[in-house]
Order: structure tokens, then C-alpha cells, then sequence
């Protein structure tokens, strides 16, 4: 057991007031990571609160402990959150490495007196925490949670220390950042730590059914608009992108969290190694990247859209008009062209 470990397992021997929180538009790693760390913490005998900066997919209210969940955004929750946080003993922060990215709720979370975990996988992490079990080298932040819990409870069995109900998130968010483990960061501990996870019984198949193939007719029906009507390929570079106005959005009744996921459909476009997606939404523009092999959007979204996260899969944000900051996209390409056409 390492030092930042031994540090964590002697604090936690004792009842503790724990926030755990995520990053903002929480996706099944964000949420799935914390909810399997709030049932282990729950079972310890801590009091434990889950807050995400913003509302959640629809597709992921299944997990357990969904229905307690509080939203900062939400006007019913800002209060109890920022008196949970005030009161909190321990702030645990997963899924992300930078307080920007919990919107809001970054400055309340800075500025509180609780001692600081991170548990996250993203590179070039912020040093806001006492404690960071940081590894860029890990598939998911559900994945360094199980095994932090694992460690924690050296000797003991997986039955004894997890049920199926934890299993099933870790097990959702694992699955998801790998890209139902077809990604090129699937490793063999990846499949080792799923194999220890389903010996809690739990059903896989139902897990996947329930995060891909639960979407209402009118998801299915937006998907169908913006493939068939907002895709746009560049053969030149490479890349294909997708732009979303409020109205659209409007239009289709899409919610936060609906368009998790359709900027991967560019990458199906022939020859295509990068996609873009722009997400015109309060005031802001959100933008998705993702690439295939050695092109990096993580570097081209720190770049130029204040962005980060995983070679492969990045984001950034734009305070410009939709139409603006697509506009300096196309305009960026061409010192990317070389490198996107390199790409075998």
C-alpha cells in the first residue's frame, strides 16, 4: 500500500462527512465512478453525498443511487449542496482534473475547508488535492476505483467487498470508456478487473442494453436529423463535423446528455480520422472531439478551445456565436492537414 494510500485508509477509519462530485454533463464514468465509490464509502459508515455540477442523460438514471443524487444547477439543490459542502470533512473529486470543469460549482468546491481526493485518468491534472490517485495510463476513473477499493480491502474476497449493484456502475463506467472495450486503451488489467467485477453476478448484457438501447423514439429521431442533415465531411483533412443550434435542440426536445456519443458517428465515415461536434447550448458553445490513432485532438482543443482530456477523446468550449467558432475551426484545420493525412 503506497504512502497517499495508507494516508486515505488511516483517515477514513474513522465516520466521515463526504462529498463526492464529477465533472459537468456527467457521462457513465463520471457518474458510474462515483456512485460505485459512494456505496463502498456508505457501507464504511460514512455520510456521503453525490453532486453533479449539472443535470445528467437520461440513459444512466438506472444506477444505484441515482435517486439521490443532488444537481448544483438546480435551483432545489444549490442550497443543500453548498451547506453539504460546507459541512464536509472530505471532498472526494472524480473524473476530472481541473475545478473548471465543474462549472459553478468550482469556486464552492475551491474554496471549501475539506480536505481534497482526485481520482482521475486525464492528463495535466490541477494540484488542488491533498490526496491524487491519478493514472493516465488507466481506461476509466472506474477503474482506479476498483481498485483503490480493492486495495483498501486487501484480503478480503470481491463478494465480500463489492454487491452487484456497485459492480454494475464501475462495471458501466469501464465499459463505456473503452467503447464497449474497442478502444486502444483497453489493457489486460482492463479485462482483469471486469472479470473480478462480474463474479458479483451481475448481468453485463444488461448494463450495455440499458446505457445503448434505451433511448425514447425522439432520441432515435434527432440522431436520424443530425446524421442526415448536419453531418459535414472534409476529405481534405480528414475530418468530419457536426454543428447543433439551441433551436435544434429546441426542435427535438434534447435534453443534457442526449448527444453524448453522436460525434463518434463521424469517425464510421470512410477515411475520415477526425470528427467534430459543436453544441450551441446557455449561452455557450460545447465541442467534442474524436480521433483515431496517432492524431491528437487533446492537443488541438487545449490549443484553441481552453479543451482537454484524453488523446483520443477531448473537448473544449467557445463563449463565441456557434457560427463564429466553427468558423475558427475551419480556419485551423490546415496547420492540422499534414498530421491528419499521416494518419494510417
Amino acid at each position: 500500500m503506497n504512502q497517499t494510500i495508507e494516508e486515505l485508509s488511516s483517515f477514513l477509519s474513522t465516520p466521515q462527512k463526504i462529498i463526492i462530485t464529477m465533472h459537468r454533463d456527467p457521462d457513465a464514468d463520471a457518474l458510474g465512478s462515483s456512485l460505485g465509490w459512494a456505496s463502498y464509502l456508505l457501507k464504511k459508515g460514512h455520510e456521503v453525498a453525490v453532486i453533479s455540477p449539472t443535470d445528467y442523460a437520461a440513459n444512466l438514471r438506472w444506477m444505484s443511487g441515482m435517486d439521490q443524487v443532488l444537481v448544483f444547477e438546480r435551483q432545489a439543490d444549490q442550497v443543500k449542496c453548498r451547506k453539504k459542502i460546507e459541512q464536509a470533512t472530505l471532498i472526494c473529486c472524480l473524473d476530472f482534473s481541473a475545478l473548471s470543469r465543474l462549472k459553478d460549482l468550482g469556486r464552492v468546491v475551491q474554496d471549501a475547508a475539506a480536505v481534497k481526493l482526485m481520482i482521475d485518468h486525464h492528463l495535466e491534472p490541477e494540484h488542488f488535492a491533498k490526496w491524487m490517485i491519478w493514472d493516465t495510463n488507466a481506461a476509466a476513473t472506474a477503474q482506479l476505483v476498483y481498485a483503490l477499493i480493492k486495495e483498501l480491502e486487501a484480503g478480503l474476497t470481491t463478494q465480500e467487498i463489492f454487491d452487484k449493484s456497485m459492480a454494475e456502475c464501475l462495471y458501466a463506467g469501464i465499459m463505456t470508456d473503452t467503447g464497449s472495450f474497442r478502444h486502444a486503451n483497453v489493457t489486460p488489467e482492463v479485462h482483469l478487473a471486469v472479470a473480478d467485477l462480474m463474479l458479483t453476478g451481475f448481468d453485463c448484457s444488461r448494463v450495455h442494453r440499458l446505457i445503448y438501447d434505451n433511448a425514447p423514439l425522439s432520441r432515435l429521431q434527432f440522431l436520424g436529423y443530425v446524421l442526415s442533415q448536419k453531418l459535414v465531411v472534409l476529405p481534405q483533412y480528414r475530418t468530419a463535423y457536426m454543428v447543433l443550434t439551441e433551436a435544434e435542440l429546441a426542435r427535438f426536445n434534447s435534453s443534457s446528455g442526449e448527444t453524448e456519443g453522436i460525434v463518434n458517428y463521424g469517425l464510421q465515415v470512410e477515411n475520415v480520422v477526425m470528427s467534430a461536434m459543436f453544441i450551441e447550448r446557455k449561452g455557450e458553445v460545447k465541442i467534442s472531439f474524436r480521433s483515431v490513432g496517432s492524431f491528437s485532438v487533446r492537443d488541438l482543443a487545449s490549443a484553441h478551445f481552453s479543451g482537454g482530456g484524453h488523446k483520443n477523446a477531448s473537448g473544449g468550449r467557445s463563449e463565441q456565436s456557434v457560427n463564429e467558432t466553427v468558423a475558427y475551426f475551419l480556419s485551423v484545420l490546415p496547420e492540422y492537414q499534414e498530421a491528419l493525412l499521416s494518419v494510417d
